[in-house]
């Protein structure tokens, strides 16, 4: 099917980052948020994140203004009815999803095909609260979504090939790499990526070596852009802790069982970079 208009839930980093790739390429986006307020205000970070590429001279100000007007923002879910293609970037929460997927499936039209961001989770089980399992899939992208190449295209067990061909053109539309992966917890990226994360922090609680000198040695002997501390302040630690508990939940290895020193840094809101202070201080 050809897409042409794409919805967008949430207006975090993720979902902000998701309408600003699809509008730069081309995509009617429709930007849902739980307020209207934080809508606007999504809108004018992408403004903003537009600008500063046109003074880098990557974009010209005539691509910048075509961008922002194929964006709308808004608080309503209905608005998402003339949908080609609808993308949920909220909280990896199983439940919260499931309960969006039902929803959705009542909104848009029937041809319309439903697809989650999740980073781990079953897309099986949004896919089942449905009437159209077939047309649902997940199209898992990057942080930073305008800047990483990869997108995971993510077949549950129900999803059509028609469905999954639609989701890898639209990833190369926007200009990504799409990769196929089955609807398993963690998909490649994540499942390879959280026990180095994790054990990372381990390290760090055995006395080791210094969050400082153990993301120094995986940057100048790995080759890495950035170090596991700083990666996992950058995902979020309450993301992070998400990610290794659905990991350990479906495979029970020891890997992918969080380090006691994570779950407590959630407790205490100490979540990296979006809170000011996770495993690096960013108050500064």
């Amino acid at each position: 099917m050809a897409i042409a208009r794409v919805g967008i839930i949430g207006s975090g980093i993720m979902g902000s980052g998701i309408a600003e790739t699809a509008s730069t390429n081309g995509f009617e986006v429709i930007l849902r948020s739980r307020s209207q307020d934080s809508a606007d205000a999504t809108l004018a970070a992408l403004e903003k994140s537009l600008n500063k590429q046109v003074e880098r001279g990557k974009k010209t100000e005539e691509e910048r203004d075509a961008a922002l007007g194929r964006v709308t923002g808004t608080s309503d879910l209905e608005a998402l009815a003339g949908c080609d293609l609808v993308i949920e970037s909220v909280v990896e929460d199983l439940a919260i999803k499931k309960d969006l997927f039902a929803q959705l499936d009542k909104i848009t039209g029937d041809d319309a095909i439903l697809a989650t961001n999740t980073s781990t989770l079953p897309v099986i089980e949004m896919a089942m609260q449905t009437a159209r399992p077939d047309k649902v899939c997940g199209i898992h992208f990057f942080n930073p979504a305008p800047v990483m190449s990869l997108v995971e295209v993510v077949r549950p067990l129900t999803a059509s090939d028609a469905t999954i061909e639609a989701a890898r053109q639209f990833a190369e539309a926007c200009g990504k790499t799409p990769v196929e992966v089955k609807d398993q917890a963690g998909f490649i990226v994540n499942a390879l990526l959280f026990p180095y994360l994790n054990n990372a922090i381990r390290l760090y609680e055995q006395g080791v070596a210094t969050i400082a000198d153990i993301d120094a040695a995986m940057k100048g002997g790995c080759g890495f852009p950035m170090g596991p501390f700083a990666l996992l302040d950058l995902v979020g630690l309450d993301t992070s802790l998400a990610i290794l508990d659905a990991l350990y939940d479906e495979f029970r290895d020891p890997n992918y069982a969080a380090m006691p020193l994570l779950r407590r840094m959630v407790t205490a809101n100490q979540l990296g970079r979006k809170t000011g202070q996770g495993f690096l201080d960013y108050r500064k």
